[in-house]
């Protein structure tokens, strides 16, 4: 069902699109944008779906990219976990899709 796929259909600013404007990747091509907010790698944190309960690691995730932002959908339901959109000097982050996100004690951290 449609209505069930909060992303399809939507630009990352809520507006319609036809498809054709975004590239549908993994989650790992989100390490470099969510490294530019977190000091730690992001792909191997798990998330817990708000919509449909699936636990995934961020690199299991569906990334679709747009000019000004990113969206990490649910590899269960396609569900927007996360979006990430730049402009006007700032970033924005909504995780409202995620019901928890985990990151290990031992992921890397910079020195």
């Amino acid at each position: 069902m449609t209505g069930d796929r909060q992303f399809e259909g939507r630009r990352l600013d809520g507006t319609q699109f036809d498809g054709t404007q975004f590239d549908r990747l993994d989650g790992n091509a989100a390490a470099g944008p969510l490294s530019e907010l977190f000091a730690i790698d992001m792909t191997t944190a798990r998330g817990t779906c708000e919509h449909c309960g699936t636990v995934s690691v961020v690199a299991e995730t569906r990334l679709y990219v747009e000019v000004h932002g990113l969206a990490l959908c649910c590899p269960g339901c396609d569900s927007v976990l996360l979006r990430m959109v730049e402009g006007e000097g700032r970033s924005r982050l909504d995780v409202s899709g995620l019901r928890m996100l985990e990151l290990d004690d031992e992921a890397d951290h910079p020195v």
